[in-house]
C-alpha cells in the first residue's frame, strides 16, 4: 500500500484529474500543467467515485501518477413550455 494518495486537477482539460504519491505534484504530466492539489486520500479512506484504490496504486507504481477523467454530468432534458391558453 502506498500510503497517502494526493489528488490534483488541471484547468487545461475539463474533468481531468491526477493521483500521485507526491504531495507537491512532482512528476505529473507537463502537458497538462499547471496542476493544483485539492485533496488527500489517507490509507484508511476509499477513493472518490468508487474508483479502485488498487488500480490507482498500480498506475502510480508504474508511471508515478494515475490520470482520471470524470465524465461530464448529463444535462437535464429541456421540456417545452406550454401555455394552457393555447389549447383548444
Amino acid at each position: 500500500m502506498i500510503g497517502n494518495i494526493y489528488m490534483y486537477q488541471t484547468p487545461k482539460s475539463t474533468g481531468l484529474y491526477c493521483f500521485s504519491r507526491d504531495s507537491k505534484g512532482n512528476g505529473l504530466p507537463e502537458s497538462f500543467a499547471p496542476w493544483t492539489g485539492f485533496g488527500v486520500i489517507r490509507p484508511d479512506q476509499n477513493p472518490p467515485h468508487g474508483l479502485s484504490r488498487s488500480a490507482i496504486e498500480t498506475g502510480i507504481s508504474a508511471n508515478g501518477y494515475q490520470l482520471w477523467r470524470q465524465k461530464p454530468k448529463a444535462k437535464p432534458a429541456k421540456t417545452p413550455v406550454t401555455n394552457s391558453e393555447d389549447r383548444t
